[in-house]
This record gives structure tokens, C-alpha cells and sequence, in this order.
């Protein structure tokens, strides 16, 4: 089976030339809102935007609905965030496709309200099965239950944060191990781990860990 990439461009920060490489690599793209303008700079025309649309500038807009984009309005007063319904409708494309990973981008920075927010979301769709990737220039973070494989370089730092009061979590080829040891939501014990190979191993057995990588290798 080919894997379709389905991608949600948030309204964070975006690095143009480091955007306009990956959204080539996208195959189905949402746009919450002001993402579409990011769409825009980056020259790639979402499949969907959605929103309250007080963010999307006009000229934006009339230009993506002349190219017959899909456009979906809701008011301002609404329960959900854009991004919560932009990943309602990735949702529902990875259902129809039987893909389990939605790629997040223009998720940090600008309002840590807002970035707080989006953990929460991915930690909700991590339990109904999918894994939110939220990538930036800088770094990649998703949350893990059950064993991945996880690559990287010799040198590369990657941190585990418990997103549960306490996770049950071993590792594999990092430099401070794990066997069945206990990480807290209120202590940064896995933070900074740093990868001995080219390939890790992160099982957690009981909770939910959310794993942060530095986008570039680094040394001890």
C-alpha cells in the first residue's frame, strides 16, 4: 500500500525555504485558517481551509477559491479551535485511507497558549490511535504508547517526557537506560538522552510518552 502524506499547516511560526521543501513532500493538505497564508508564501495550494478565516488574508482567500480550493467557514464563537477542526477533517482522510500518522506543521512557537493547546490534541488523537508528528526547522515531536524503532545519529539528543502521572518505559541504544523505569509528568528525567547508534528502541508499557528530536545531530 502507498502511504499518502496528509499534513495540517497551522498558524505558528514558518520558516519559508524549510517549508517549501516539505509541504512538496505532502499529498493531502488542510490548512487551519492563517496556515493558508504560509500555504501561499510557500507556493502550494492547500486541499482544504477551515476556519473562522479572521486570520487568512482576503487576497489569499479569493485567490485559493478561484483555484477551486475547498473552503469551509465557521463563526468565530465556536467550541473548537481551526486546528481542532482541521484535524477533524485529517481524521477523517486518514480513516478513508487507513493511515494512522496526521503531519502537523506551524504547531510552535508564536503563542505558548496555543502550543500547550496542540500537545493536548496530539495526547487525544495518540488514544484514538493516530500520531500527531508536529515538526518544525528545529525539532520533531510525537507521543509513543506500546515499541518503536526510532532513528536517528550517534550523538543525537532525544528526550521523553511522560504525558501520564507516571509511565513505565525501556530503551534501546541510548546512553541512559531504561528498564522498566519510571518516568513522572513532574520530573524532567528523560529529558536530553542522547542516541549511542544510528537506531534507538522506546517501549512504553504503561502511560503515555511524548518523544522530542532535535531535527540535526549533536554531540554530548
Amino acid at each position: 500500500m502507498i502511504d499518502i502524506k496528509i499534513a495540517v499547516l497551522a498558524n505558528g511560526v514558518w520558516d519559508l525555504e524549510w517549508g517549501k521543501q516539505v509541504l512538496k513532500e505532502v499529498d493531502f493538505l488542510i490548512c487551519a485558517d492563517g496556515g493558508a497564508n504560509y500555504a501561499a508564501l510557500s507556493l502550494r495550494m492547500p486541499d482544504l481551509i477551515i476556519g473562522d478565516l479572521d486570520s487568512i488574508l482576503p487576497e489569499n482567500l479569493d485567490r485559493f477559491k478561484d483555484m477551486g480550493c475547498v473552503i469551509e467557514r465557521y463563526p468565530c464563537e465556536k467550541d473548537e479551535t481551526d486546528l481542532e477542526l482541521a484535524l477533524l477533517r485529517a481524521e477523517e482522510k486518514a480513516r478513508l485511507l487507513g493511515e494512522k500518522d496526521i503531519w502537523l506543521y506551524g504547531a510552535t512557537g508564536k503563542r505558548i497558549d496555543h502550543f500547550f493547546g496542540n500537545v493536548g490534541l496530539m495526547l487525544a488523537y495518540a488514544k484514538k490511535g493516530y500520531r500527531i508528528r508536529v515538526i518544525d526547522p528545529e525539532h520533531e515531536l510525537w507521543i509513543v504508547r506500546g515499541r518503536e524503532e526510532i532513528r536517528g545519529a550517534s550523538g543525537q539528543e532525544i528526550s521523553l517526557i511522560s504525558m501520564s502521572e507516571e509511565s513505565v518505559v525501556t530503551t534501546e541504544g541510548l546512553y541512559y537506560p531504561l528498564q522498566k523505569g519510571i518516568l513522572r509528568q513532574d520530573c524532567p528525567r528523560g529529558v536530553s538522552n542522547v542516541f549511542l547508534g544510528e537506531k534507538a528502541v522506546v517501549e512504553v508499557h504503561e502511560g503515555w510518552v511524548m518523544v522530542v528530536m532535535p531535527r540535526c545531530a549533536r554531540g554530548r
